[in-house]
């Protein structure tokens, strides 16, 4: 799917789990935000090379990742301090 280069990225994937929808969520902290999403109820369930895989309460299964497009984030980016 085309996008703004400053825009989150649209990509379809097969997934080996019952969730239909996989999001990554990019950090530059990938273990702090992983820890802060566990604190909020959400389960590890692996860790692999630079990111983390985590399952919601829900049983939505996502992953926190570095950044993919260093120097890109612009007006139409969500920024959490």
């Amino acid at each position: 799917l085309e996008m703004h280069d400053d825009e989150p990225v649209v990509e379809l994937q097969r997934v080996d789990h019952d969730s239909r929808v996989h999001l990554d969520i990019e950090s530059d902290d990938v273990e702090a935000e992983a820890r802060r999403l566990e604190a909020l109820g959400a389960k590890r369930i692996a860790v692999i090379k630079t990111w983390v895989v985590l399952e919601a309460p829900t049983g939505q299964r996502f992953c926190v990742i570095l950044p993919q497009r260093h120097g890109k984030v612009g007006p139409h980016a969500n920024v959490w301090e």
